[in-house]
């Protein structure tokens, strides 16, 4: 996929990410921030799944599921966070359903502090993973 295409879909989803923080600000669970998520995605026209379910195997045996809050335009993961600070595990956690959906690129994003927090995540072959804010 195109980085450049990936760039633009990621900034129109931080976009939408900051309007949605702007409006409500911090305190809230995550679910409420999830919905006025999916809210605004549908008011900028971004193809989106929420929480869509994937068997994780181990070898040849499912060993359980996972779901991402977000899934934007079938390129890029959304895992949303409600949190006064995001740690490494979270970072992990965004890191292993790329390799999950076998997906190039995610988004982090923490709506529990005073200020947006969002990290870019790469696939953990990817080159450019340790990218995180612009």
């Amino acid at each position: 996929m195109n980085t450049n295409i990936h760039d633009e879909l990621t900034y129109k989803i931080i976009g939408c990410a900051m309007k949605v923080h702007n409006a409500l600000g911090n305190g809230f669970q995550e679910v409420i921030y999830q919905r006025s998520l999916a809210i605004e995605f549908k008011k900028q026209n971004l193809g989106f799944v929420r929480e869509q379910e994937i068997p994780i195997y181990y070898e040849e045996f499912e060993v359980g599921t996972r779901r991402m809050d977000f899934l934007i335009e079938n390129q890029v993961m959304v895992e949303i966070k409600a949190l006064t600070q995001l740690e490494d595990v979270h970072l992990v956690q965004g890191l292993n359903y790329l390799t999950a959906y076998n997906l190039e690129t995610g988004l982090l994003i923490n709506f529990g502090g005073n200020s947006l927090e969002f990290k870019r995540l790469f696939k953990k072959n990817n080159p450019y993973r340790n990218l995180e804010n612009p």
